[in-house]
């Protein structure tokens, strides 16, 4: 098995390879956990409210499935590499799932629904573990994991991208038809396999710093015990559940708040490509400053960006094209700069307990991503429909509903940012703290 050395920075082709699976990656990810709710209610008909229910309870298996998964990651040894092999594996339930939720009959249930989002978010858990793992022990050094997390999630953008455009170009409404939803399953499960035996094939399986395994007592302690990983922790889901209700509700928003339906595609397309042309300007002031504070000048800057939302006039074209530019440029700093943390507050764990458990870790992150989720789901569209609110076709919306909408699309992601916020403002890990910490390990 090849192995890449802990200091080296990895070569660009490496990293190209690596960062490659992460288009169809995120190609499957924002229709999952933002699209499909609204594609199965304006396409089939089904209720929001029950969907967000379905959703809730598949959030609540993935709180016992996610860090059960993150564990067996850690200690399953294989011969070709405890990241490569998990990733590999995990391929053809993701297809299975994408081609399924993506592309089903028109009489889909709600049962449906729920029995194949089980499927593919169990299949994503299976892959995204041992890949997030496998980026985050390939580099150790405080800017080279800023590095290799904004190449990862710049081709992230790149994979939603082609996730808003083929939907909104060949549309959905009429699921007896070959929609945009069918189009993008076949290029995600075409794609898919190719991109991650490339990756397993050229990149090599990291260097593992295990001196000593724990069992699972003592690794609850540790985690407990680590203080930094607990203020990450907690940032990253109050931002993120900040940022589901922005994802959730931008498509209802943009047609019924602001009656621009037919620009749906344009706005968000226009915000997540101004997302990956923020990554380098985050990159170029962590570089000056550090991670955390990095993030935290965009959470501000998005917070300043999102408070008009709720005040804009239907037909605002160019003002909320504004905010879709502004806001995505934050995007940028809010992918990129929470991965490249995450790496540094496994390194305390690692000097603390003697083993590598970035799984473990990486799974808590993704059921903190997926509970937030879940919240906006269970909590969010169902509030929606209780006020008058129906994104089904040929249905009307209350005054209070369409109201109600621009509040939670504009303020919602306000509130929990600005805690986040005071999280994240002064976490005491930088790069002086990571050399020390990444000496002890490897000595």
């Amino acid at each position: 098995m090849t192995t890449q050395k802990a200091e080296t920075p990895l070569p660009l082709k490496q990293l190209v390879f690596y960062a490659l699976p992460a288009i169809p990656l995120a190609a499957l990810t924002l229709p999952l956990y933002s699209f499909i709710p609204i594609f199965y209610a304006e396409s089939l008909g089904l209720s929001l409210a029950a969907m967000g229910l379905v959703l809730f309870f598949v959030r609540l298996f993935d709180a016992v499935n996610d860090p059960v998964l993150g564990w067996l990651c850690d200690k399953f040894r294989p011969t070709f590499g405890r990241r490569r092999t998990w990733f590999i594996s995990s391929i053809p339930l993701l297809m299975l799932g994408v081609w399924k939720l993506f592309w089903p009959p028109a009489d889909a249930s709600v049962t449906y629904v729920g029995i194949w989002t089980l499927v593919l978010s169990v299949g994503y858990t299976c892959a995204i573990l041992p890949f997030s793992a496998w980026g985050a022990e390939l580099q150790t050094g405080y800017q080279n994991r800023s590095r290799l997390a904004g190449a990862r999630e710049g081709l992230t953008l790149v994979g939603t991208l082609i996730a808003i455009t083929v939907p909104f170009t060949l549309g959905w409404e009429d699921p007896t038809t070959f929609h945009g939803f069918a189009m993008l399953a076949i290029i995600i499960v075409v794609t898919l396999p190719i991109l991650a035996i490339t990756a397993i094939r050229f990149v090599p399986e990291p260097v593992e710093h295990t001196k000593q395994t724990v069992g699972i007592k003592n690794g609850l302690k540790h985690l407990k015990a680590n203080k930094p990983f607990k203020r990450l922790l907690t940032a990253f889901f109050l931002n993120g559940f900040a940022n589901s209700i922005a994802a959730t509700l931008f498509l209802l928003y943009t047609s019924q708040r602001l009656g621009l339906e037919e620009l749906r595609g344009p706005f968000i397309f226009i915000y997540f490509l101004c997302g990956i042309l923020g990554v380098p300007l985050w990159a170029a002031i962590a570089r000056k400053t550090s991670k955390h504070r990095t993030w935290c000048y965009a959470m501000v800057f998005a917070i300043i960006v999102f408070s008009p939302a709720p005040f804009l006039p239907e037909g605002s074209v160019m003002a909320f094209g504004a905010i879709c530019v502004l806001s995505g440029l934050a995007l940028g700093a809010d992918i990129t700069q929470p991965a490249a943390v995450q790496a540094d507050v496994i390194d305390v764990d690692t000097v603390q307990s003697g083993e590598q458990r970035s799984g473990t870790y990486f799974a808590l992150w993704s059921l903190a991503t997926k509970l937030s989720l879940a919240l906006t789901a269970v909590t969010v569209l169902p509030l929606l429909e209780w006020y008058g609110f129906s994104a089904a076709p040929n249905e009307s919306s209350s005054v209070v509903g369409i109201t109600l909408l621009g509040f939670l699309y504009g303020w919602g992601p306000i509130v929990l940012k600005i805690p986040a916020l005071a999280f994240m403002w002064n976490f005491p890990i930088g790069r002086v703290e990571v050399m020390e910490m990444r000496r002890k390990i490897e000595a």
